[in-house]
Formats: C-alpha cells, sequence, structure tokens
C-alpha cells in the first residue's frame, strides 16, 4: 500500500542477525530479483512466486497453485511500470507481503487477495474484475484492505478507512492478517521516507496496528512491529539495548547450558521435548531493564520446551519443578486458562545450581504455531467442518464474542471521524481481558424496573467497572442503572470488576434516572464513554404528555429512598419544602451528591426529561458541568421563612477510629431531633476512619447545631457537608 524503499539498516535486521526466531528474508531478495525478470513461467509457476509457493507447499501440501499463479499475473501486469521509492518493481510489495503470511501458514485464499491487494488501490483494476476472477471471497478481502481516497475524504481518510477494515474484520478476521503483513512490510522499508512521516507512520503502527496483532495473537508480527517502531520512536533506548545484547553475545550464553540441563532431565524421564533457547527482541529486553535495573545473559531469554500432547507439558512442568528449584511467583497457566487471543502455554521460571534464573514456557507444537500466527494459523476460520468442533458444523469465529465485538458495536454510534480515531486508540490501549456473568432477574432497587440481565458471560477490558458492563449488557438503557449486586453483595457502579465476578444490575425505571459526570471517572470502554457523554451533552426536552407544574418544585424531606437521577439525586419529603427553577414547568430535583437545604445558595442544570437538578453553588458537580458547555439554571428556595421547613442533608464525619464510635456518633444525632435515613463507614486506614450519614433535620435552622454536636462527639476531628472536599487544614487532631 506504499511505496517505501528497503532499510537494510532496520531493527529487523539487527534481531535476525542474533539469531532470534523470525519471518524468514532471504526470500524476498529472491523473489525481487525475480520480479526484475518478468512474469515468465517455470513447469507453469513464475520465477517470482516459487518461494512463495514452496513455503506455503509447506504448511499446506494440497495447495492449489494455479490460482496463486492467476493472481500474480494479475498483480504484476497491474503494477508493471509501477516503482517504488527503492528503484524496485512495485510488485515486489505485494509479493514480499505474500511471503510473510505464506510463513505464518496463511491459507491460499488469503495469499491470494494478498497478491492484489493493492490492484484497486493502485492500478485500474476494479473489484467487479476481481470478483470476476478471483470469486466474492478474495474480492471481500481485497475491498476490505483498499484504502479510502483522500480526495473523497480529507483528512478523515485515515481514520475512516481503519473503520471500514475493522468492519470487514468483524465479517472476516483475515482482513486484518493482510492489513498487518502488509504494514509489517512497510516499516521494513521505512528509511527512505521522510523523518516526520517515519514518526506518523510510527505512531499509528503503534497505537493501532501492533495492539490488534496483539489482540489477534500474531505474536511473530507484533514482535518485529515493536522493534521497528521502537527504532523510530526511541532510538536512544533502542540503541542501549542493542548494546546489551551485543555485549551478552560476546560471552558464553547460561541459558544454552541451562537448556542442555534440561534436555538432559526430559530425556532421563522419557519425555520426548525439543528445548529451544529464544531470544527476547529488542523492546522485550528494554523492558526487562527496566524491570529488573541490572540484565544478564539469562535475562534476554527464555527457554522453549515444545511437546506433542496437552499433558506432555504438564509432565514437563512435573519433572523441572522436581529437578530445579522452581520461582513459585512465575507459574501461569494458560493452557487451562487461555488468553482472549488464543494463546496457550505454561510459564515457569527455574533456577539452576549456579543460581541462574531460566524462565520457561511450555507448549505444544500447535500451541506454539497458534501463538506465533495467532488467528492465521487457524486457516480459513469461517469454513465448514466436519461437525467436531461444533454442533452445526462450523467453527467457531475465534475473534468474537470480545474485544471484536465491543468494538464494532461502539464504532457504529460514532459518526464524527476525530471521536472515532480517539475513541479506537483509547480502547487498543487497554490490556487484558475478563469475563464476567451477569446473572438473571429484576432490579430490587426499583420493584417495576426492567430486567437487569440476560443471563449470559461478557467480556470486558481488564480494569472495567460495573458502569461498562451496565453499557456493554444494556446499551444506551444503561442510563438506568442505579447499583449493582458483585458476586451477591452491594457494590457501587464504580467497582472495578474482577475475572469470574458474577454481576446483577440494578435498575431504575426509564424515566427516573440517568448518568452522572461522576460516572466518565468509571467508565472503562469507549461504548460506556460515548453514551454517558451523549447522554450529558444531549439538551434537556419536557415530555409533551407532561403536565406542566405551576412553578417547577421539589420537595426536600425523607420519605424514602427515590430513584438516583443524573446528578444522583434522590428528592422526596414534606410537600411544603420547595425549589423553585426559572424554567417554567420544570420539574425539580436536589442533588443526592451534595444536598443542598435552606438556605443554601444553589444553582441548577436542565436534564430530560423536563427535570432541573438542584445542586449547592459549590458542589464539585456545577464546575464539571460548566466545563462540558451545560449552561445553568436559576433556583431558589419557596418561601420568606425557609428554615423553618424539614430538609435532608448529608454529612460526613472524619474521625480516629475506637470503639462504640458509632452508637456515640448516632446518639448525638438523635439528641438533635435528627432522623438517620442511611449510614455508612468506610473501613479505616491508617487510624482514621470516615462515616457518611444521610439525615433529616425537621428544622434546616438545625443544622449548624447538629454538626458542632457531632464534633464535639470523642474521636470525631471534623464534620462536612457532602460534596464539599475538606480543606487540609481540617485534618487535625
Amino acid at each position: 500500500m506504499s511505496a517505501e524503499a528497503t532499510n537494510p539498516g532496520s531493527p529487523g535486521a539487527a534481531g535476525r542477525r542474533r539469531g532470534r526466531p523470525r519471518l524468514e528474508l532471504r526470500g524476498l531478495r529472491r523473489i525481487g530479483r525475480a520480479a526484475l525478470l518478468g512474469p515468465a513461467p517455470r513447469d507453469g509457476l513464475p520465477d517470482a512466486l516459487e518461494h512463495v509457493a514452496k513455503v506455503h507447499r509447506d504448511h499446506h501440501p494440497d495447495a492449489d497453485l494455479d490460482i496463486l499463479a492467476k493472481a500474480y499475473a494479475r498483480a504484476e501486469s497491474s503494477h508493471r511500470g509501477q516503482l517504488r521509492k527503492s528503484g524496485e518493481p512495485y510488485i515486489t510489495h505485494p509479493l514480499a507481503v505474500t511471503l510473510i503470511l505464506a510463513q505464518l501458514g496463511a491459507e491460499t485464499t488469503t495469499l491470494t487477495a494478498s497478491l492484489l491487494h493493492d490492484t484497486v488501490e493502485d492500478t485500474e483494476v476494479t473489484l467487479d474484475q476481481v470478483r470476476a476472477e478471483f470469486g466474492a471471497e478474495v474480492c471481500y478481502l481485497v475491498d476490505g484492505v483498499t484504502k479510502l481516497e483522500k480526495v473523497d475524504y480529507g483528512a478523515a481518510a485515515e481514520p475512516e478507512t481503519f473503520r471500514k477494515m475493522l468492519v470487514a474484520t468483524g465479517d472476516d478476521v483475515r482482513v486484518m492478517s493482510i492489513k498487518l503483513a502488509d504494514r509489517l512490510h512497510n516499516m521494513r522499508t521505512l528509511g527512505v521516507m521522510r523523518p516526520d512521516k517515519q514518526i506518523r507512520i510510527a505512531k499509528v503502527t503503534r497505537d493501532v496496528l501492533i495492539p490488534l496483532a496483539e489482540r489477534l495473537g500474531v505474536q511473530a508480527l507484533k514482535s518485529e512491529l515493536e522493534d521497528l517502531v521502537f527504532a523510530i520512536l526511541r532510538p536512544e533506548e533502542y540503541a542501549a539495548a542493542r548494546r546489551l545484547v551485543r555485549e551478552c553475545a560476546a560471552r558464553p550464553d547460561p541459558l544454552a547450558a541451562m537448556a542442555q540441563r534440561v534436555r538432559t532431565t526430559l530425556e532421563e524421564a522419557r519425555i520426548d521435548a525439543e528445548v529451544l533457547v529464544r531470544p527476547r527482541h529488542f523492546v522485550s529486553v528494554h523492558r526487562v531493564r527496566l524491570r529488573r535495573g541490572e540484565v544478564t545473559g539469562a535475562d534476554l531469554g527464555r527457554l522453549l520446551v515444545l511437546v506433542a500432547e496437552d499433558a506432555d507439558c504438564y509432565a514437563v512442568l512435573g519433572e523441572l519443578h522436581t529437578c530445579f528449584t522452581p520461582v513459585v511467583s512465575e507459574f501461569k497457566d494458560f493452557i487451562a486458562v487461555p488468553k482472549f487471543n488464543l494463546y496457550q502455554s505454561l510459564h515457569t521460571a527455574v533456577t539452576a545450581e549456579d543460581g541462574k534464573i531460566a524462565e520457561t514456557l511450555i507448549r505444544t507444537h500447535q500451541m506454539h504455531r497458534v501463538a506465533e500466527a495467532g488467528v492465521v494459523a487457524l486457516g480459513n476460520p469461517y469454513a465448514p467442518t466436519d461437525g467436531a468442533d461444533a454442533p452445526d458444523g462450523e467453527r467457531a469465529d475465534p475473534t468474537r464474542p470480545g474485544w471484536l465485538s465491543r468494538l464494532l458495536d461502539w464504532q457504529r454510534t460514532t459518526p464524527d471521524p476525530d471521536a472515532f480515531w480517539t475513541s479506537l486508540r483509547a480502547d487498543l490501549a487497554q490490556e487484558g481481558e475478563i469475563t464476567v456473568c451477569c446473572a438473571d432477574g429484576t432490579s430490587d432497587g426499583a420493584a417495576d424496573g426492567p430486567s437487569t440481565g440476560t443471563g449470559r458471560l461478557i467480556g470486558l477490558p481488564a480494569g472495567a467497572s460495573c458502569v461498562d458492563a451496565a453499557y456493554a449488557l444494556h446499551g444506551e438503557a444503561a442510563h438506568c442503572c442505579i447499583g449493582a449486586r458483585v458476586n451477591g453483595r452491594l457494590a457501587t457502579l464504580a467497582t472495578v470488576l474482577r475475572d469470574g465476578d458474577s454481576l446483577h444490575l440494578l435498575m431504575a425505571p426509564d424515566s427516573a434516572a440517568g448518568p452522572s459526570p461522576e460516572w466518565l471517572d468509571h467508565a472503562r470502554t469507549p461504548a460506556a464513554r460515548l453514551a454517558i457523554s451523549r447522554w450529558l451533552s444531549a439538551p434537556a426536552h419536557v415530555p409533551a404528555a407532561a403536565t406542566p407544574a405551576p412553578a417547577g418544585t421539589a420537595p426536600a424531606g425523607p420519605a424514602g429512598p427515590a430513584p438516583a437521577g443524573r446528578d444522583g439525586t434522590a428528592p422526596r419529603g414534606p410537600a411544603d419544602v420547595l425549589a423553585v427553577a426559572d424554567l417554567p414547568g420544570a420539574a425539580v430535583r436536589l442533588a443526592g451528591c451534595c444536598t443542598p437545604v435552606p438556605p443554601d445558595s444553589v444553582t441548577g442544570f436542565a436534564v430530560r426529561g423536563g427535570t432541573v437538578t438542584v445542586h449547592r453553588a459549590l458542589c464539585p458537580v456545577v464546575a464539571r458541568m460548566a466545563a462540558t458547555g451545560r449552561q445553568p439554571v436559576g433556583v431558589h428556595w419557596r418561601g420568606a421563612d425557609e428554615t423553618g421547613h424539614g430538609c435532608r442533608v448529608t454529612l460526613l464525619a472524619e474521625a480516629f477510629s475506637r470503639p462504640h464510635l458509632l452508637a456515640d456518633l448516632t446518639e448525638a444525632i438523635a439528641a438533635q431531633g435528627a432522623a438517620v435515613v442511611s449510614a455508612a463507614v468506610e473501613p479505616p486506614h491508617e487510624q482514621r476512619v470516615r462515616h457518611t450519614y444521610t439525615l433529616h433535620l425537621p428544622d434546616a435552622a438545625a443544622l449548624p447545631s447538629l454538626m458542632r454536636a457531632m464534633r464535639q462527639v470523642p474521636g470525631v476531628f471534623d464534620v462536612l457537608r457532602a460534596g464539599r472536599a475538606r480543606p487540609a487544614a481540617a485534618a487535625r487532631g
């Protein structure tokens, strides 16, 4: 997809010189020379295609090479006369991309499309011609990797091209396999580009292509792409890693001696195994150096043990842990619990008699193929099988559900290219995947609420919260979520979920709830963040069927808990305590985050449903709402003597932890005539504890004396209104 010239000083070349596992490149020079001679066939196969065909036959002995020869002929004739910046015929690029895929074990259809992948973009060949000559499947793959024209899309061409490619990948993961191989060859040959363009391409590769390679499990491509990007974006650290590798290469390799001892141990146990030393690539060396400081030769690689069957992996593990001293903290079983990108291996580390520690990977040969090539090693994941893999005779798509499904779901609701591009990079920056079981049932937070789940497993990125799970499960209906039970216990929506958690979401009626700005602080997935942002930025409206209230009022009293509104509002109480909004016909809610009471200075914000949420003027939410461009609505307390009315307020008591503190505080509150609506006690931290009380006072004027009485309880060093940050000077005692 580009015409960069070969860069002989690339980091990939340096890595190959030190002998790490790699994609074979000698064939690239061979096919380059053959391409210069044109498409003359020998034994029915063009010279330039010979090496590709040999590698392909190694993986697929019965492959039909006629279709490859036909695709090469079409690509060579279409690109004839086009040159790369190195002066080589342009056909060398699709040939190189095809060789990379052949080395990974891609099946024939993928290689056919790879040979043709630039024809529609860079020549006069049309998709209709590709479909007529090579079929709909090849046409779909070629279309999937064809860039959108800048003349049509302008600055949005790159993000929209990736959007198009990802959508196509959702239907056929081989689209992304071709794109990754294409980017690898272009990164190998990036040296003749201007430095600024090199940096731009390297950053996109780092932010988008490398995470995609990781998610598809194509470790061979990911590792080399990381090194190539590392050399461009962080040249000094890259040079330091190369020097370290060269210095260690001049000394005896401790891993080689360790590998021989492992071979002997396994032979004596009559376990048929292949033991290899697997050098780290430069980025991995750099990470080890940062993590451990001083690096030895044993840190620059790992032992790789390959066996025939799964059971042999555990037999090897047993022998190693019996005959060597294991480092228990390093053991991980990715065979019983594979990674989300198909990766399977046993990880351990053992210590030799000389104290050297060898990290060790144990896997079958098939696991190794998948670890290196990911989904590419699976061939065509959509082809019918004999029924052994699935009851309906179809092999399940290995990429869905999970990260790709989530990505495809949120991109549909993100038409803006810039927002999509930003969200895509943020989504791909997430590391790891967890699975959460969402239970069936209805909310016990609202008796008439909708169902809270479908009783299914959902995949989420590691670090996701209940907010993310709600939007993954319910879409925009998650606006009504007011809480959750995690593993049977009540939890806030901010709770971070762990792999295997059981989740039960609590929902409020649609008309009574909505997300607060704080939800954005807890949302990790783009789907959740985009949905919340849309809701918060949408203009408020009054439902047509609503009957306007005389002056937009809301009570503030203790008539039981109400569903949380947009800003955590929960107002109910005596009808004679009212707040009035300067918006005719608007209902009013008092924000639960700061629980305003007369005569507090207040302001409001219009939300959906024709409601105005009332906050104390100093509430942090007010600043956040204003920062998003929300216009405040004037609000005032009704009546001239507001202090004589009941109100609800939330207080935070900061205290030193001691026995009977809760009882003493509750007694002080009762003595002031206040009723406790709810109370919560946080776990002690450094001998300090925080109590949170939601209280109903019969008279707002009694609030100052109540707070004074609570401060006089032994051990209490401050009492604050909710929503106000405690100043540093208050941390006394």
